[in-house]
């Protein structure tokens, strides 16, 4: 077994939402895609039972042998589950419709939110050298995502550009402020990003200037367009950016990985040493 380069930094990420239809599963994706098109090693953690992140990369359900669900139980390392896709670098632990009996296969277990970020932090897992890794969340508030943001350093929230979307974050940022006072006191936003946005939609337009004059800089400044590449990449088992790297969904997801990037200076520097700087200009 390699030992891990104790310089590295690395930073997990939890992406999650409690509700469904915001873009989390399609941001986790090509947030990915685009850390590791610039020399990141990125591992996506699929943690909802609907596998969409994985089906998105190309990962059929027949090559589901061992799964986030195994991770979670301690019958698997995270080499284990960790599985190669299309995109150099990008890596993703699928998921199955197991996950979604979790909370019942665990309810004994007196630290079950506590199960993920020991599996992160084994020799084995620390071995990995991932750079990032980022935990598509399943679009509720239960023990899968507790146990993400337990074993995250930070929460990205994808917010869709629509009535009544910053009135749902106040449960999600309840959430958060509890895990912190429980288990995870470093837990803070990564950032809130706007997704679905139209420019030409003037509810969109509201939206975002109530976000950012609510949140200030915890807004992200790229906003993610409604587009259609995006939409149709997913029925490709691609990310967008290798769907249609010029199409306008890419260069936001281009954008927002630059600013992730200048959030972290030091995750996988040595990683990408002698790359060349022109990849993350």
């Amino acid at each position: 077994m390699s030992m891990r380069n104790p310089n590295r930094q690395r930073q997990i990420i939890a992406v999650a939402n409690q509700k469904g239809g915001v873009g989390k599963t399609t941001t986790a994706i090509n947030l990915g895609t685009a850390l590791a098109a610039v020399g990141r090693k990125v591992l996506l953690l699929d943690l909802d039972s609907q596998g969409n992140a994985s089906t998105g990369l190309g990962v059929h359900k027949s090559q589901r042998e061992l799964t986030t669900y195994d991770l979670l139980l301690g019958d698997a390392t995270l080499a284990d589950v960790s599985t190669p896709t299309m995109v150099p670098g990008l890596f993703v632990a699928p998921s199955t419709v197991d996950l979604s009996s979790a909370d019942v296969d665990l309810v004994e277990d007196r630290n079950r939110v506590l199960r993920m970020r020991r599996a992160m932090n084994t020799p084995e897992a620390l071995a990995c050298d991932y750079d990032y890794i980022l935990i598509d969340c399943p679009p509720s508030l239960n023990l899968l995502t507790v146990n993400a943001m337990v074993a995250a350093q930070s929460v990205l929230v994808p917010l869709q550009c629509e009535f009544f979307a910053l009135e749902g974050l106040s449960q999600l940022m309840l959430t958060i402020r509890e895990v912190r006072q429980a288990a995870n006191p470093t837990l803070r936003i990564e950032g809130v990003l706007l997704t679905m946005h139209d420019l030409r939609n003037r509810l969109a337009q509201q939206v975002e200037n109530d976000a950012r004059d609510a949140l200030g800089e915890l807004v992200f400044k790229t906003t993610i367009p409604r587009n259609v590449r995006v939409s149709e990449a997913p029925s490709y088992a691609q990310p967008v950016l290798t769907y249609d790297g010029s199409s306008k969904g890419s260069v936001a997801y281009r954008a927002l990985a630059k600013e992730i990037l200048a959030r972290h200076p030091l995750v996988g520097k040595d990683n990408v040493k002698g790359q060349g700087d022109g990849q993350e200009k």
